[in-house]
């Protein structure tokens, strides 16, 4: 399955995603992480997401770039491995950043080289749109960047879900 969970900041979606991937998988799981730790608030929200999955079989790995680079650790085998992926907007921030040129389609490459490796890959996402409000024009290229690869999750997920103060809205497909 190929799920994608979305939401606006605080909106619960990681606490789903986290549930989703143990339902689909209660043994062992790879957690990818794309957040660059930049401040004392990004070390506080990384602690928090490392408690938040403490107990629940994650293995975490540190992807920041390059996702279309990457090859599941062992013991996971192609195929077979259970993946939650978070957070897309930091990976596009991350990729923006290194090289905004093509950075859509490296990260459309890697989300299909990773799917292709995956039983079960579940990404995390963020709605940063639907404020309606102009941010300068750098952001604005981030944020038509992570709604274009956004709208590519959701036509290739088989589960599109939207956390709404905490309550999972299915979009797309069918809770399993």
């Amino acid at each position: 399955m190929f799920a994608v969970i979305t939401g606006g900041s605080g909106s619960g979606k990681s606490d789903y995603a986290e549930r989703l991937s143990q339902m689909l998988e209660p043994g062992k799981k790879l957690y990818l992480a794309t957040m660059m730790v930049w401040d004392r608030e990004g070390e506080e929200r990384v602690a928090r997401h490392r408690r938040m999955r403490a107990g629940k079989n994650f293995e975490t790995v540190e992807v920041y770039t390059e996702l279309e680079q990457f090859c599941l650790p062992k013991p996971f085998q192609p195929g077979d491995a259970s993946v939650l992926l978070e957070c897309m907007s930091n990976l596009v921030c991350n990729e923006f950043y290194r090289q905004e040129k093509g950075a859509a389609e490296r990260i459309m490459d890697g989300i299909c080289q990773l799917a292709g490796q995956c039983r079960h890959l579940i990404v995390v996402t963020n709605e940063v749109s639907a404020d309606g409000r102009y941010y300068g024009e750098e952001t604005e290229r981030y944020r038509r960047l992570l709604g274009r690869i956004n709208c590519f999750l959701g036509s290739r997920a088989d589960l599109v879900v939207e956390a709404v103060y905490g309550i999972p809205v299915v979009r797309k497909g069918r809770l399993p």
